[in-house]
């Protein structure tokens, strides 16, 4: 029987939070509060949804618990630190919430089926938090009595781009830094 170290074991065989999971946390979630910078000084922010990126690698790549934590917490700090997203309208809520559960789902799928391609998970979660972003978005502007279904639809379209950005750059990337971890273990 083989001895499997830490940083070759799925993160199914891992119980708790280890060392990895954290700086790995840490290190994507500065990246989510970064990106979005760079890319609103292009003005290039909302429809290639920066901080959506490292958050959905994250959680191919650590345990679900972290990768919730940390991107149900980076759209609030942003927004608190940066006002952006806007607290008011409550972008910043709509996106922690539809990001933190789009990393539950990654997490738990990923823990389900550790040698699936990122991108059979990828797809379906996108698109689940495209709805759950428009219902959310469509919520909101109904309790500020704003036009709702036009205000969830702009929140659904704009955002294609970068659902084809993190299509093209996420599973490269996971796959990129497994084969990594996999070979400097």
């Amino acid at each position: 029987m083989q001895h499997v170290t830490e940083t070759q074991a799925p993160v199914t065989a891992r119980r708790g939070v280890t060392a990895r999971d954290l700086a790995f946390g840490g290190l994507f979630g500065a990246a989510a509060l970064l990106l979005p910078t760079l890319f609103h000084v292009l003005q290039l922010g909302h429809v290639f949804m920066p901080m959506y990126l490292p958050l959905v690698a994250l959680a191919f790549l650590v345990s679900p618990r972290i990768a919730v934590l940390t991107a149900l917490m980076v759209p609030l700090v942003s927004a608190a630190v940066t006002g952006m997203p806007p607290l008011f309208p409550p972008v910043a809520f709509v996106m922690a919430t539809e990001l933190a559960l789009m990393a539950l789902c990654i997490g738990v799928a990923t823990a389900r089926f550790p040698d699936a391609n990122p991108l059979l998970i990828l797809v379906p979660v996108l698109l689940l938090g495209r709805v759950v972003n428009f219902l959310l978005m469509y919520a909101a502007a109904a309790l500020l009595d704003l036009p709702a279904g036009f205000v969830a639809g702009l929140s659904l379209l704009s955002g294609w781009p970068g659902i084809i950005l993190m299509i093209v750059v996420v599973p490269a990337l996971v796959l990129a830094i497994r084969r990594r971890g996999a070979t400097h273990a």
